[in-house]
């Protein structure tokens, strides 16, 4: 148990900065299924758009800590490759 004003002072900061992080990977997540359903659905068009949508929010998360930078890019590289492959 916290027992300095610091300390606890880092609990509340924690359980603050956990909420925002939870919140964020789950607006990822959401962009993500967006265009992993267009793939599924083979409409490019929308993987497109999609796409478009869920790369600034995966660099956005990176940037603020919730994902880690090489998991964010990695996974815009895969999912660009498989807008990619759906052809024109």
């Amino acid at each position: 148990m916290a027992n300095n004003r610091q300390a606890k002072k880092r609990i509340r900061q924690t359980a603050t900065r956990t909420l925002i992080n939870g919140a964020r990977r789950s607006r990822v997540r959401s962009f993500v299924r967006h265009v992993e359903d267009a793939i599924a659905k083979g409409d490019r068009a929308a993987a497109l758009e999609a796409l478009k949508a869920v790369e600034p929010e995966l660099m956005r998360g990176a940037q603020k800590g919730a994902l880690n930078k090489r998991a964010a890019s990695r996974k815009v590289s895969r999912l660009t490759l498989r807008v990619n492959s759906l052809g024109a």
